[in-house]
């Protein structure tokens, strides 16, 4: 298909004859860009708008994006006296037998690395050529949708022929306690033991992590490392830091000491989630239950995010702000995953599941019973709950959970698909 017939329908237009919906799973295939300038010269509202939302998209958090009200005569006024970006992005209305002679003047004063797309209003072969051949980057007909934006940037500054980017995949407690870091790590030990591929496990809760117990694990070194010397942080580097579970999973264990304050700035995890992203098929985080810049930045950053809550009125509050924080932060990725753990526990007053998700407006993913004796025996034996008792219906959920965030498995609702023995139990119908 050339760049010309390319065209994502992603809902309504609207008056400018924009799409003004995307669906997550349209561009949850793009990886993110690299660090670039980019000024987009809209004539029209509508590409404005969907200019502003891809400069709101995680995958344009490195990118520096300017978004002008203008035409390509605005655009060579720009640039006859500042230096240009790395990529210019035109929107046009004029009739191809005037484009070229309109671009002259740009033409003119463009550094000759900059990169430039045109978004215009007529589908014509012969114009698309003539473009390119004139070394204009790109030619997208309008209408556009975010999609179009982010795969036409992506077409040319990441290399196709580079390996695929690892999947992250960032596990969270709705509270402390709720069992967020237990299924990460049985999570990640499923993923890697069922694909037989590479999974690392990143333990980010440094003064109090268990990845290193319940693993039964004492490595001398591990994620502390990698975060307060950056500089050093290579793939050498992450090698000697990671600590073998089993032939698929390494561990990168938090030093669970408290021997210092772990304060870190926003971006203090992101030289190791992308050097992660560029060694490890798949990524776990496990990341503590706190609000601070940096997990706000982890989050926003991972492919995708899993809520673990307890059926508790605290839970429910918290799990409530959790999901409309990230919704916020995280505006075109599709929604967190809910796991209800440690539910139907003996003796204690509960929100039903069914209450629950209908006051988050969320199905989960997973309901997973109260069992101490099958989740003690575990972490005190330092083992999965796969291995403790690979027939337990635990087991078959966590299994299906490892095929969910791998992109495996459609969600389906939990009701199905293997729970529906454990919803009896529960008494929900």
């Amino acid at each position: 298909m050339s760049a010309i017939d390319y065209k994502i329908e992603t809902g309504a237009k609207d008056a400018d004859g924009i799409h003004d919906t995307v669906r997550p799973s349209d561009i949850d295939h793009l990886r993110p860009l690299p660090r670039i300038s980019v000024h987009a010269f809209c004539e029209t509202e509508g590409l404005q708008r969907v200019m502003e939302r891809c400069g709101q998209d995680r995958r344009m958090s490195r990118v520096s994006l300017r978004v002008n009200s203008g035409t390509i005569t605005a655009a060579a006024n720009m640039f006859a006296t500042a230096p240009t970006p790395n990529l210019i992005i035109l929107e046009t209305s004029t009739e191809p037998h005037l484009l070229m002679e309109e671009l002259a003047p740009l033409a003119a004063v463009c550094d000759p690395s900059t990169k430039v797309v045109i978004i215009g209003r007529y589908n014509d072969i012969p114009l698309y050529r003539d473009l390119i051949r004139n070394g204009i980057s790109e030619y997208i007909v309008a209408p556009v949708a975010m999609p179009d934006i982010l795969a036409a940037i992506a077409s040319i500054f990441v290399d196709p022929e580079a390996e695929p980017l690892g999947r992250s995949i960032a596990f969270i407690g709705a509270k402390g306690g709720a069992g967020s870091s237990t299924l990460a790590h049985n999570c990640a030990w499923g993923i890697s033991n069922l694909f037989s591929t590479e999974v690392v496990l990143a333990d980010l809760d440094l003064p109090y992590g268990t990845a290193n117990i319940n693993f039964d694990q004492d490595p001398p070194q591990g994620i502390s490392e990698a975060v307060f010397s950056p500089e050093r942080l290579d793939e050498v580097f992450l090698d000697r830091l990671l600590t073998k579970c089993s032939e698929h999973l390494s561990l990168l264990a938090a030093p669970s000491m408290l021997d210092r304050p772990y304060d870190f700035d926003a971006t203090a995890f992101q030289p190791l989630m992308e050097i992660l992203q560029r060694n490890a098929p798949i990524s776990v985080l496990d990341v503590p239950h706190l609000w601070a810049d940096w997990t706000r930045s982890v989050l926003a950053d991972a492919d995708e995010v899993v809520i673990t809550a307890v059926p508790d009125l605290a839970n429910l509050r918290n799990a409530k702000n959790l999901f409309d924080s990230l919704k916020k932060i995280r505006p075109n990725d599709k929604t967190p995953h809910l796991i209800l753990n440690q539910v139907g526990m003996p003796k204690r007053p509960e929100i039903s599941p069914g209450d629950f998700c209908d006051s988050l407006e969320v199905e989960p993913v997973a309901i997973i019973p109260f069992d101490a004796v099958l989740f003690g025996n575990a972490a005190n034996s330092g083992r999965m709950i796969g291995e403790i008792d690979k027939k337990a219906p635990t087991a078959e959920i966590l299994s299906q959970l490892a095929h969910l965030v791998t992109g495996r498995a459609t969600a389906k609702k939990a009701k199905k698909g293997g729970l529906g023995k454990v919803l009896g139990m529960l008494g929900r119908k």
